[in-house]
């Protein structure tokens, strides 16, 4: 099997990881673009000893780490520049562990492979980051979602993290109407609305309005992460885990927080 054949089913995920992790699609693009230039370069750059997606995320991993990528366009430079400083100051490898366990869903032995740790100093780094996720910044969520019994569990999940939930809306009308009485701090949204609106042309408008952080939720992850268009910086899988939520408002907010403090 080429090496093509091996990473090309991961890296619709990897895409997904890299934006979570850096905050921004392009600057996380041009980390997983950095690592498809390594792998070019030489097969030997994926581990052998490892699953193929694990391999691909390790080598990921070294090249973030050590910042060996081309800057991103001028425009983003700025707030890069700020998330990643801020990463660095808040313990970055503990929000990659957390990120890659609950969120892109490695176990603890495979997020050390690509860290190079054991199990036990992940499950150490994850526990740092929830407890920066309980010192974080509360914010007020409005929540896109036609079935009730979902929009109830996020609404629960995002008070439990001592959020605010302002509005929830299940049509995109109802979404862009909430947006703009409740200027919210964070947006989650399902793609696929009760009247059969779209999630994303919900957000389309709201973007247009106003500057929030969004999270998209959906059973069809593979209509936003085709590569062809601009996909969303935080993407979660349905069915997710509370965990997963956790982590990726966390992040949401965390890099929202930076550029609110730039």
């Amino acid at each position: 099997m080429t090496s093509s054949q091996m990473i090309a089913p991961h890296l619709p995920l990897l895409r997904r990881y890299a934006r979570a992790l850096t905050g921004s699609q392009k600057s996380g693009d041009a980390f997983v673009a950095a690592s498809l230039r390594a792998i070019l370069e030489s097969r030997e750059a994926l581990d052998p000893e490892v699953a193929p997606r694990v391999a691909l995320y390790k080598l990921f991993h070294t090249i973030w780490s050590t910042g060996n990528v081309e800057a991103p366009p001028a425009q983003d430079v700025g707030a890069a520049a700020r998330a990643h400083e801020r990463l660095q100051h808040l313990t970055p490898m503990s929000r990659q562990a957390l990120l890659l366990t609950a969120v892109e869903g490695f176990s603890l032995t495979e997020a050390g492979q690509i860290f190079g740790a054991g199990p036990d100093k992940v499950a150490d780094l994850v526990a740092d980051a929830r407890a920066e996720i309980a010192a974080q910044t509360r914010a007020r969520v409005l929540i896109i979602e036609d079935e009730t019994l979902i929009a109830m569990d996020l609404s629960d999940i995002v008070t439990n993290l001592g959020h605010t939930v302002v509005a929830t809306a299940d049509t995109a009308s109802r979404a862009v109407a909430a947006a703009k009485a409740h200027q919210p701090d964070l947006v989650l949204a399902d793609i696929q609305l009760a009247d059969g609106s779209s999630g994303v042309d919900a957000v389309h408008d709201i973007l247009s309005q106003i500057t929030v952080p969004v999270i998209f939720i959906t059973a069809f992850p593979d209509r936003l992460l085709t590569g062809e268009r601009p996909e969303p910086t935080f993407l979660i899988t349905k069915p997710y885990a509370e965990d997963t939520v956790r982590a990726a408002v966390s992040q949401a907010l965390f890099f929202n927080s930076t550029a609110e403090a730039a």
